[in-house]
């Protein structure tokens, strides 16, 4: 199948590429010039593991990625995957879905056949129906059904670090659709892998999406509420979670008690939920204790530093650990950021270190010292905190060593070598 996807960033790209290796031929949207030359060359400009070799392997071929809308007409249907960030009040900015919305409507003035516009973007419920349809159908010209389209939310449930699989091996596909001929096209896409489809409403499947990641945010907030009881009374939040979670009901994902959650999606989903609720009178009080759990978990962690250390003016502090998460170089949201942010207002000196993410937190703190290795960052610091469950971490030992103290303090369960304190454990 034809297919054009609008959005050459996280999930567009790595839709494109599998969409690509499920044998479609894929036109991607991508207005950097920069981001078009990468893809091209099979280069993928963010890093995602298994995303590299899935370029290589179609980029040229049936991947191409272009700043125009021109393909998009003669494709049978159009993903748009452009960024929906935060507002100034929480609310899900939808510019870049309207604009994008606007270019495939006057895009599909040409050509003809049946054609699908799906919306792979978190966002809020009523956005296809009421922004894109409309938008797609005027920019179009076809209010009056010269040319026959269909409207579809398709929703990602996607991974850092593990986006690949997730998308060839999905827990669920869902697939919301404005009529049921613009479903089946939908579905056709996904025929070679495995998995249960949802066939919903378009302003459910948005809200899948929402509740989603609004759940996974709360049981990581909820782990961390019991982690930091825990840590007073003298109990292993690790144990008491394992317990937890072999409940079928619960599981045991999601409940690693630590410095909370950050990335592109927990954060902005959970404020555009809150937003939301608001607009409509709706007072969510259990996603606002979620937000604000989240936010005082790296200031705990600076506190107990300080009670440590009996202050922190002067004091050089390793910060291992910048990506929200391992497997990546994504440092949106990162606990790193409010930590560091915190460190530095306390009057320390923040040296730093992360496999992978070094040169991205570099644009957030450029006054930062930034080390190649674990081992360069430790050297001569008072205190090391641990940000990021990197596998590498787990192995260090004699590094502390070189530290003026072997003060070290995880926000992250990772280390092996026994001598550290636990933000929450």
């Amino acid at each position: 199948m034809k297919i054009s996807v609008m959005g050459g960033g996280y999930v567009g790209l790595v839709s494109s590429a599998c969409f690509a290796e499920l044998g479609h031929s894929v036109s991607l949207i991508e207005i950097d010039e920069k981001k078009v030359e990468a893809i091209n060359s099979g280069k993928p400009p963010i890093y995602e593991k298994g995303l590299e070799e899935l370029l290589r392997k179609h980029a040229g071929r049936n991947l191409k990625a272009s700043s125009s809308y021109d393909e998009v007409c003669n494709t049978e249907i159009s993903f748009i995957c452009v960024g929906t960030p935060s507002g100034p009040e929480g609310e899900a900015d939808l510019s870049m879905i309207e604009a994008a919305s606007r270019s495939v409507g006057e895009s599909l003035q040409e050509g003809d056949g049946y054609h699908v516009v799906a919306v792979k973007s978190t966002v809020p419920p009523g956005t296809t129906q009421d922004l894109v349809m409309p938008t797609v159908l005027r920019r179009s010209g076809s209010v009056g059904g010269e040319r026959e389209l269909g409207f579809a939310m398709n929703p990602e449930f996607l991974r850092e670090g593990l986006a690949v699989q997730d998308f060839m091996q999905p827990d669920r596909i869902v697939i919301g659709c404005s009529d049921t001929k613009a479903g089946d096209l939908v579905e056709s896409i996904y025929e070679r892998l495995n998995a249960p489809v949802i066939r919903v409403g378009l302003s459910s499947a948005e809200m899948i999406k929402y509740a989603s990641n609004a759940l996974l945010a709360t049981k990581i907030s909820f782990s961390n509420e019991i982690g930091n009881i825990c840590k007073k009374i003298g109990i292993d939040v690790y144990e008491v979670m394992r317990g937890v979670g072999m409940d079928h009901r619960i599981s045991p994902h999601f409940l690693n008690a630590g410095a909370g959650f950050g990335g592109s999606c927990f954060p902005k989903d959970v404020m555009a939920m809150i937003r939301l609720a608001e607009l409509i009178g709706e007072d969510p009080v259990l996603l606002k204790s979620v937000v604000e759990v989240n936010m005082k978990q790296p200031i705990r962690m600076v506190d107990l530093l300080e009670r440590r250390l009996g202050g922190l003016s002067g004091k050089e502090i390793a910060v291992l650990g910048l990506a929200f998460k391992k497997d990546t170089d994504d440092v949106r949201e990162s606990r790193a950021i409010p930590l560091i942010k915190e460190l530095k207002k306390r009057g320390a000196w923040v040296k730093a270190y992360d496999p992978l993410a070094v040169s991205n937190m570099r644009k957030v703190f450029p006054d930062v010292e930034y080390f190649k290795s674990a081992a360069g960052a430790l050297e001569n610091a008072d205190a090391c905190l641990i940000m990021t469950e990197w596998p590498e971490f787990a192995q260090l030992d004699e590094e502390f060593d070189l530290m003026k103290s072997r003060v070290i303090i995880e926000g992250r369960r990772v280390l092996l070598c026994g001598d550290a304190e636990g933000l929450c454990w």
